[in-house]
Parts: C-alpha cells; structure tokens; sequence
C-alpha cells in the first residue's frame, strides 16, 4: 500500500470509528460514503478499507446479511443501560420530538409570513402608488367638477322627445323596407336574372350593403 493510500485509510479509520460510536446503529459500507463523502471527502475504496481494519482490530463489528456487510459499534464498550434508563431516555426523545413539531410548526408560520412580506410592496413603492392615486382622484374630481359645472344637460323632457322621434323613424324605416321589398319581390318573379343582378341593375343599396341593422322596437 503506498504511503499516500495509507494516510487516507488512517485519516477514514479514525472518521469511521467515531462515525460509528456516536451514530451507534448498523450501516454498510456504502451507507457510510454516501453520509460521509460530501462532509469529510472520503473516497469509496479508503472507507471500505477502512472499515475491514477496524473490523479486524477488534474496534468495531462486522455481520453479513446475505452478501452485504453490515458494520456497527463494539456494544461492549458501552454501559448497561437499566430499565429505568431507558425510561427516562424514552421520556426525552417523546418531549424532544414534541418540541421538533413545535419548532417545525413555527419555522413554517414564520416561512409563510415572510413570504407574505416579501410579496408587499416596499415603504417606497407604496408611497409611489399613493402619489399616483392621488393624481388620479384629482383628476376625476375634477371631471365631476366641470360635469357639475354645464350647461348643456339633456333635460328628461329632451330625452323623451328623442327616442319618440326614434320610434317614428325606425317604424317609417320598416314600413319603407317592407314596402321595397314587397315590390321587388313582384319585379322579381317575372324578373329573368337573379336578385343580385336585378338590384346592380336598377341601382338599389341594401341596409347590409352597409353593415346596417334595424334597431329593436
């Protein structure tokens, strides 16, 4: 094994030992990479290495499962837990755990209000928008001034006499179309060439030559 391989699985022996002692549970040899490669830079083959070292120093165990070898920590070199212990360390990952939830809960109303800050108008730019609604109430104020201020108001009695006078064109507008129609269709049935050629002919302009519809009564 040449001098610089050597340091890297003597660094990994010393990474893994005390990897394994604080995490005390079962990993193979790739969960250990893959949790310390980013963190310590280990490569695959150092912590594999490393770990059949450790194994065979008697520092930490080693158990296959089917073709996999599981390695984890000497459970000798830690001290006989009673019931009671394991009372009281139950008791704490309960009240550790409610205060996780608790915290998550809270960095999560916290995450939700500073998005609601972020998403507001900066002081600067609500003072932007105040200055140009302002600018445009003045302006419509003044609109309602000069509405308020004329002279030439349509009185009820002038609104009324419009639309009669609207009923009585559009009534004599239909009374003439009917009768157009009525003597163009006589004209027509002994007419030798179709409609279209007969009003080219004479001259006659539709109401659609010109896009024009009859009001509704």
């Amino acid at each position: 094994m040449s001098k610089g391989r050597a340091e890297a699985v003597a660094e990994a022996c010393g990474i893994l030992l005390r990897y394994l002692q604080e995490q005390n549970r079962p990993y193979s040899a790739q969960d250990v990479f893959g949790n310390l490669q980013r963190e310590h830079g280990l490569g695959k083959a150092a912590v594999v290495k490393a770990l059949d070292q450790l194994a065979q120093q008697g520092k930490i165990k080693e158990k296959m499962y089917g073709k996999q070898k599981i390695y984890f920590a000497d459970q000798e070199q830690f001290d006989m837990v009673s019931d009671a212990d394991l009372q009281v360390l139950d008791a704490k990952i309960v009240a550790l755990t409610a205060k996780v939830q608790s915290l998550q809960q809270s960095c999560r109303h916290m995450e939700a209000e500073l998005k609601e800050l972020t998403s507001a108008l900066t002081t600067p730019e609500m003072q932007k928008e105040i200055q140009e609604l302002k600018k445009e109430c003045a302006g419509y104020t003044e609109r309602l001034k000069n509405i308020k201020a004329a002279t030439n108001h349509v009185t009820p009695e002038e609104k009324e006499q419009v639309y009669r006078e609207r009923q009585r064109y559009c009534k004599e507008w239909r009374k003439r179309r009917r009768m157009a129609t009525e003597l163009s269709d006589a004209i027509l049935e002994g007419y030798p060439k179709s409609k279209k050629q007969f009003f080219e002919e004479v001259g006659i302009e539709t109401d659609e030559d010109y896009n024009l519809k009859l009001p509704d009564p």
